[in-house]
This record gives structure tokens, C-alpha cells and sequence, in this order.
């Protein structure tokens, strides 16, 4: 067995996303499996190298789980020529000088998404990425989640005939920090600071409509902030510039409607914290996280409307669920190692800056929407 040893720096992993998802959900369980398995005698052994602002954090991070590398000096870690990777899960607004940085080093690199905060931005990013030729991708990690997996293949096994919508549900109540402790940062709710739901989802639902059902061309949305004053992470007020929730229409190729609702200030009456319903004309679907429930044509039952009497439709005990037929890993660990497969072995992939800035494109689009109050194409964007 021979092991190929893959030094990634990672930045941002002190905050919620880049720590819990990235570095001990992926990196660090890659690593407690004893490395990824290429199948042919080779192991690709990820070695995280720690990079952020606050040296207490960083070593505080390093001591929890026995990591020998960090360092605040970013230039310096990407000047080391055994740093094979980079990744970047800071705030929106400090990504993409980061990003030039590490392309420039010629580091082959992956990012969480936005991948910055304008579309000229981010199709800078993709255009110097090609141009320096190294390996880029973006986190699009809801494709790998179970249930749009097994939405995935009810789609690709033709079950829903053609589809006609797609509508989705996502969000739950961040309290505002005064009285219960926010579970979002509070650079979230500040547009000076890269905040906002629609340049934090609209990517999201870019992808997911993109390859599950076809291109977006046309979005009308409406964006709003419904509480605009928040309580920060030392208890200070603030005053809400950012969104907080995103309401959407896209209309999708083949004439596909897709609705999606985004709201950090809505209670959750839904089995998952992000449900889409898929119908067509053949059967529908629900799918959240890891759930998937189906109702087929010939099983759909004939409501009748009449609101006179009490329903007495079990209409949620109509519906069957998908099986897994088989074993999901955390979604952000699988896209992880179809990357280090792609750096390592030149293995196909296609999640890369240039899909990155599709879905800055559809949050640009969806704000300035908002604010003209009026449906927008969406043009399609060359390399």
C-alpha cells in the first residue's frame, strides 16, 4: 500500500462551517478511516494546515484534535511549495483576494460559495484559475445529500414523466441574540459584510435546479429583512442590512417552474429544514435531506374540495417513501474526495469556479430583481 500524502491549508475552519463540515467532518474523518482508498494500492492521506486570523484559535483547534500545522501568515503558507491545496471557507468578503493569492502561488484550490461577492468577481476568479491551469472546485454539497440523491434517481429513472414544478422550502428561526443566542453569525444580517439570504442560497438552489432538472433562464424574486435589528455575538444591538429571507420564481428549460422559499424568520412546519417537491406528470416526489417520499400516477388519490366537512384524507400516509438502497457519507466528506480523486488522479469533475459563478450570477440577478421589481433573464456565461 502506498500512501500519497495531500497538504491541504485550510482557511476559515474557526468558523461553524469551515470546523464542523470541512475539517472534522471531511478531513479529519478521511484521515480516521485511515486515509482514501484509490482502489489500486494507493492512499491519498489529507494533512490539514490550520490558517486563520486568531493564533488562540487556531492552536486551540490544533491541541483539540493532535493537528501539528497552523499558522496565521497566509502568504506564507501558500509560498510553501508542499501545500498542495487550498481551501477557503472565510467570510464571503475576504474569499476572493484570498483566492487570487493562492491561484497566483499556483495552488490548486476549493472554496465554499459564494465565491465572491459580484459576478465580475467571481468570473475573474474562474478565467485566472484557467489561465494559471490548476484544479479548482466549489462546495456544492446538497447534490450529495441522501434525499436529492435519491431524487436524483427518480429523475434519471424517468419516474415523474415530464416535470412540470419544482417547489422548495428552506429555513428556521434564528432568534435575534438578545434574549436566545443566534445559531448564525451576525456578519450574516450585515450587507457591508457579505451578508444576506439570497447570496447565501441563491447558489445553492443555482446548482440544484441546474443539475437535477435544467438551467435557470428567468428569476423574479422578492427579498426582504422581516427582523431588522439583531443582538451580535458579544450582546451588542445592530441594526439588520442584509436580507433575511428570499422568496424566488425561476422558470427552468423546458418550461419547468421552480419556487423557493428561503427565510431565517420562519418556524419550521415541515419534516426537514429544506424540503422540494417535485411533481410531473407521471408521479411527484418530496425530498428533504435524507428523506425521499413518493406518490405515483396510478396511486394518487381524487380529493374533492369541500370545506363544509372535516378532511379525512390521511393524505401524508398516501405517499411512499424511496429506500436507500445503499449507504450515504456526509455530502460535504463525498465531494471532498471526488476533489482529491480530480487532484491527484485527473479524475473528471465538474463543480469548478465557472459553475461557482452561476450561482453568484443568480443571487445578482435575484437581488436586483428585488429591486426593480421585475422578472430577469439569466444569460448564459462562457468560460
Amino acid at each position: 500500500m502506498t500512501r500519497q500524502t495531500v497538504r491541504i491549508a485550510m482557511n476559515g475552519v474557526t468558523g461553524r462551517m469551515g470546523y464542523r463540515q470541512h475539517l472534522v467532518r471531511s478531513i479529519l474523518a478521511l484521515r480516521e478511516q485511515g486515509g482514501l482508498d484509490l482502489g489500486d494500492g494507493t492512499v491519498i492521506w489529507p494533512e490539514p494546515v490550520l490558517v486563520g486570523r486568531a493564533e488562540h484559535k487556531l492552536r486551540a483547534l490544533a491541541e483539540r484534535h493532535g493537528l501539528e500545522h497552523w499558522n496565521t501568515d497566509l502568504d506564507a503558507v501558500l509560498a510553501d511549495d508542499s501545500i498542495d491545496i487550498y481551501f477557503d471557507a472565510q467570510v464571503t468578503a475576504a474569499r476572493e483576494d484570498a483566492v487570487k493569492k493562492a491561484i497566483a502561488a499556483g495552488k490548486n484550490l476549493y472554496c465554499e460559495k459564494p465565491t465572491a461577492t459580484g459576478l465580475d468577481g467571481a468570473l475573474e476568479l474562474a478565467r485566472l484559475a484557467d489561465e494559471a491551469g490548476v484544479k479548482h472546485g466549489v462546495v456544492q454539497d446538497k447534490l450529495f445529500l441522501p434525499g436529492l440523491l435519491k431524487l436524483r434517481r427518480l429523475v434519471e429513472g424517468g419516474f415523474f414523466g415530464r416535470i412540470l414544478s419544482v417547489r422548495g422550502e428552506f429555513g428556521y428561526w434564528v432568534f435575534e441574540g438578545d434574549w436566545q443566542s443566534a445559531q448564525r453569525p451576525s456578519w450574516n444580517y450585515r450587507a457591508e459584510d457579505g451578508g444576506g439570504i439570497a447570496v447565501d442560497m441563491f447558489p445553492h438552489w443555482e446548482y440544484v435546479l441546474h443539475e437535477l432538472f435544467g438551467r435557470v433562464r428567468t428569476v423574479q424574486a422578492q427579498v426582504t429583512t422581516h427582523v431588522p435589528r439583531r443582538w451580535d455575538e458579544s450582546g451588542k444591538p445592530y441594526e439588520a442590512t442584509a436580507d433575511d429571507a428570499a422568496y424566488g420564481i425561476f422558470q427552468l428549460d423546458g418550461g419547468i417552474v421552480a419556487q423557493i422559499n428561503s427565510s431565517w424568520a420562519v418556524r419550521v412546519h415541515r419534516d426537514e429544514l429544506v424540503e422540494f417537491q417535485v411533481d410531473g406528470t407521471e408521479g411527484s416526489a418530496v425530498a428533504g435531506l435524507r428523506g425521499c417520499r413518493v406518490q405515483h400516477r396510478a396511486a394518487t388519490p381524487k380529493p374533492v374540495w369541500n370545506p363544509d366537512v372535516p378532511t379525512t384524507e390521511p393524505f401524508r400516509d398516501q405517499w411512499q417513501e424511496v429506500p436507500d438502497n445503499g449507504a450515504f457519507d456526509s455530502g460535504f466528506k463525498a465531494q471532498w474526495e471526488l476533489f482529491l480523486r480530480h487532484v491527484v488522479r485527473d479524475e473528471p469533475w465538474r463543480w469548478d469556479l465557472a459553475a461557482g459563478a452561476r450561482g453568484v450570477q443568480l443571487a445578482e440577478l435575484g437581488l436586483r430583481s428585488s429591486a426593480e421589481g421585475r422578472r430577469l433573464d439569466v444569460p448564459e456565461l462562457g468560460r
